[in-house]
């Protein structure tokens, strides 16, 4: 499997990560040895990027993955998330710390390779959203002792939130890698907003990373499954999943995405999925792209969809608009 750079970071890191959240299930509800199947499928195929989070299934995708690696002695690249709540605001220090070494605990590890800010990015603090000047003042002086101390190699964050604070945070260079919104239904962050799209416009938020030497890992590259092309859900994905930045809810998701069921034909390529899985790849600043999967088959239809490589040029400019 090809393997790009993560930036700044020295690591190479394979094109199709695994992405062990809630949106696809399989590591927050799965049986242990579809788990340990499923990693071992990814691992012989070339996949050596694996995301988590303490926030997915409350720490089951981190104890899972821990646990599955550990069997494995799998020698693989390793992100994890922490998350800051209101409460959270008079210690973030304090919470980073804290969150960190129980992530740590549940993965059996005594380091990650990645450590990332899980809050969406705003221009004003409250609730969920982290003021984006906190995340620089607060956020990043916390991380980088963290680093000093050997608990993680490099530093990061979660693109979501609002785009001008997101621009902010990269244009920063204080992290080394974001994670960015970009799939077919929403490309505004590889290039021009398509005339008329509903959602946000990321402003090329990926050539805006590649500028500041920052990796970049692809977050809803499968619009947290709309593009498949069916509201169905397998038992073990996230049933209700609220889109981020693009349609105002998920079935206007789906109905977009069969919208681009003609170029299915014209791409040459087996489903809807795979033109998704493909068109992000397509993008040269894209580090790699993560895709949860729910059973093996979703593991082995994204490794067949990445092995064929980047889409047309001219398929990849009709998807863009």
């Amino acid at each position: 499997m090809q393997k790009r750079k993560l930036g700044r970071t020295g690591l190479e890191v394979s094109v199709l990560g695994y992405g062990a959240g809630a949106v696809g299930g399989l590591f927050t509800k799965g049986a242990a040895n579809d788990q340990e199947r499923a990693v071992a499928r990814a691992i012989e195929a070339g996949v050596n990027y694996f995301d988590t989070a303490a926030r997915y299934g409350d720490g089951e995708s981190e104890r899972n993955l821990g646990r599955v690696l550990k069997a494995l002695k799998a020698d693989v690249v390793v992100g994890t998330k922490f998350r800051l709540t209101a409460t959270d605001r008079a210690d973030v220090a304090g919470l980073i710390v804290r969150s960190t070494e129980e992530s740590l605990k549940r993965m059996g590890r005594d380091h990650v390779d990645l450590l990332q800010l899980h809050n969406p990015l705003a221009a004003v603090d409250g609730g969920d959203s982290l003021d984006v000047e906190i995340a620089l003042n607060e956020v990043v002086p916390a991380l980088e002792k963290l680093r000093r101390q050997g608990k993680t190699r490099f530093i990061g964050f979660s693109g979501v939130g609002e785009p001008a604070a997101l621009l902010r945070a990269v244009d920063s260079k204080l992290f080394d890698t974001v994670q960015v919104v970009y799939n077919a239904l929403n490309p505004s962050a590889g290039g021009p907003m398509p005339k008329g799209a509903p959602g946000l416009d990321y402003g090329r938020l990926l050539d805006r990373a590649r500028a500041a030497d920052m990796g970049t890992i692809v977050i809803r590259a499968l619009a947290g499954g709309a593009l498949a092309g069916t509201a169905d859900r397998h038992p073990l994905a996230q049933q209700q999943v609220p889109p981020i930045g693009s349609a105002p809810d998920f079935a206007g998701d789906v109905a977009r995405a069969q919208k681009l069921e003609p170029l299915v034909k014209e791409a040459g390529v087996a489903s809807l999925t795979e033109l998704g899985e493909r068109f992000v790849i397509s993008h040269p600043n894209v580090s790699t792209m993560l895709v949860g999967y729910s059973t093996i088959q979703h593991l082995e239809e994204a490794i067949a969809a990445v092995e064929k490589g980047a889409l047309p040029s001219s398929v990849v400019q009709r998807i863009s608009g």
